[in-house]
């Protein structure tokens, strides 16, 4: 089983941190992972706010193998409608040729209306239609090596990639997937599913169901396992733990329902968010202290035992798995961090990289 951390790249919750430090905090954590043993460094694109910072993961990432040695790195995600397609290409075959293969390459289609009014001429409204076309035509030129599209968004002539992709990524292909329709292109895209830890995963399991079935019918073969992802707080005492992952987990979740208005009422009248509609009309019943509630059961903080009872329970109702937890969110001090990290990867993770 592969276990990664994710680098969110957040300055909401600490006081006087500057932009500099934040990066500096996040490439520390990276590169504690690579002696430490973790699989993989997941950076996830985000704009203009302090929720989340990283307009160019892939930028970033070329940078982190080069201070790294055995770490894979990954776009968790590079947000499709975002971008265009002939740079993606371009920008994941270059960084798997500096990598050597150690890149994981990630991709979705994004929900925060904040993000998107800024990049103009991108309607939200779009974003399947954008996120659809983008990525057949960045997988495609990633297996040929060219790439090209006729389709109403990103018309492109047949154009070569340089550097050529020289590897596979059909084992290296993920997409974010929470709604709906974005569970059935991860599974028409052959994609390894990616969610959030932010419900109860019997929940989940319907989608995660459903991905399956669909993969099977379309390739013909069994789906990959999926990917989870949560926000961690591992400390010696139970007591400790739950202070701490209260706190951290509360601060981090005031600002995820500021920056994607998570209660709004705009999702109803947004094309392709249907899902998010129904979501926020459950949140507005259950308020901030109940979406506290359900997020805290569903992600993984406690005693290095309760984390692997919490993660045996998961495997239990989804069989196999890859993990990847964030160390770093909510105004959390460096120094609790790298300490939640350390025991973390001394008790947690070599248990968890023994599961077939």
């Amino acid at each position: 089983m592969d276990v990664g951390i994710l680098m969110p790249f957040a300055s909401d919750g600490w006081h006087n941190v500057t932009d500099s430090q934040v990066y500096g905090e996040e490439i520390g954590l990276a590169k504690l992972a690579d002696q430490l043993g973790f699989n993989v460094a997941w950076a996830a694109e985000h704009h203009f706010f302090g929720y989340s910072f990283c307009p160019d993961n892939t930028q970033l990432l070329s940078y982190l193998v080069g201070v790294t040695s055995q770490i894979d790195v990954g776009t968790a995600a590079v947000i499709m409608p975002w971008n265009e397609p002939l740079r993606v290409a371009e920008k994941a075959a270059l960084l798997d040729n500096v990598a050597q293969g150690r890149f994981r390459f990630g991709v979705g289609r994004g929900l925060s209306r904040r993000e998107y009014v800024p990049f103009r001429g991108v309607e939200m409204d779009e974003s399947r239609g954008r996120f659809d076309e983008g990525t057949a035509m960045v997988i495609e030129a990633l297996r040929t090596g060219f790439i090209e599209g006729d389709g109403p968004y990103f018309p492109q002539p047949r154009t070569e990639i340089r550097p050529r992709p020289e590897r596979s990524f059909d084992d290296r292909f993920y997409c974010v997937a929470s709604s709906d329709d974005s569970v059935e292109s991860a599974a028409r895209f052959a994609g390894r599913m990616t969610m959030f830890a932010d419900r109860a995963w019997e929940h989940r399991m319907p989608s995660i169901e459903t991905y399956r079935k669909r993969f099977q019918e379309l390739h013909g073969r069994q789906a990959p396992p999926v990917m989870t992802a949560d926000f961690c707080l591992c400390a010696p005492t139970a007591e400790e733990a739950e202070a701490k992952a209260t706190q951290y987990m509360g601060t981090y979740l005031g600002s995820l329902l500021a920056h994607y208005e998570v209660m709004g009422d705009h999702f109803a009248t947004t094309e392709g968010y249907d899902a998010y509609a129904k979501a926020a009309d459950v949140l507005r019943k259950v308020g901030e202290t109940g979406f506290l509630q359900m997020f805290m059961s569903a992600a993984t903080w406690g005693t290095p035992d309760m984390i692997l009872a919490k993660l045996e329970e998961r495997r239990e109702l989804l069989g196999a798995y890859e993990h990847t937890v964030a160390f770093r969110y909510g105004g959390i001090p460096y120094e609790e961090a790298t300490a939640s990290m350390r025991l973390f990867a001394s008790e947690v993770m070599p248990v968890l990289q023994s599961w077939n």
